[in-house]
């Protein structure tokens, strides 16, 4: 909070809770809702964070009758556990260069915390399909986390200039770098200078 300047009553103001309720939680004597902490993600200028709950039924069951409506003021928090996770937009590839994302943009969950401005992208061609090996077949979604350093080895989104962006992997050979697919019918091309990097996939998940 104090690396956004926001004091504890400017956000307690903006969530809709007292200012004593902020400061318990910063102490740790109090669990804000669900609700509430999505909201403060919210006002910090966090979407991509979400927080829901995952009902964990402990022991056996037997012939009793399931429970399906937790008390938030049930005093065995031992059924609930949270969860947090992460939320990103799908972005187009020809819309990479726009600042943030268009209104009605689909938003995907996942575990990982990125270090930069993350996005999904969906592949859009073979380049990157292996017989053997890693491969990035056509249709799945990727994961790209600005945040980090392209490096060699690394599956990256690379921008040269003049062109549009496109899914490789970096590769350096000699002090000179190369965007590397791992289809072999297509061909290395030379970083250029200028080449931007737009980011590093870390995560590959299939679209259905």
């Amino acid at each position: 909070m104090e690396e956004l300047d926001i004091s504890q009553e400017q956000l307690a103001e903006r969530v809709g809770v007292s200012q004593g309720s902020v400061g318990h939680w910063v102490n740790k004597r109090r669990q804000p809702k669900v609700d509430s902490m999505n909201r403060v993600f919210v006002e910090l200028g966090m979407p991509h964070y979400h927080v829901s709950l995952q009902l964990r039924v402990l022991g056996q069951v037997g012939e009793d009758k399931g429970r399906y409506v937790l008390d938030e003021d049930e005093d065995d928090i031992d059924l609930m556990q949270y969860i947090v996770c992460f939320r990103y937009p799908l972005r187009d590839w020809d819309a990479l260069a726009d600042a943030a994302p268009e209104e009605g943009t689909v938003y995907e969950q996942t575990e990982y915390l990125a270090q930069g401005k993350a996005f999904w992208l969906t592949v859009e061609n073979d380049a990157m399909s292996s017989a053997s090996g890693r491969s990035v077949p056509q249709g799945m979604r990727i994961l790209v986390d600005p945040g980090l350093e392209a490096e060699p080895g690394r599956l990256v989104i690379a921008c040269q200039p003049g062109k549009t962006a496109i899914l490789r992997e970096l590769a350096e050979e000699g002090g000179q770098r190369y965007l590397k697919a791992l289809n072999s019918t297509y061909p290395a091309l030379v970083c250029e200078e200028g080449c931007e990097f737009l980011g590093v996939v870390v995560r590959v998940h299939g679209a259905f």
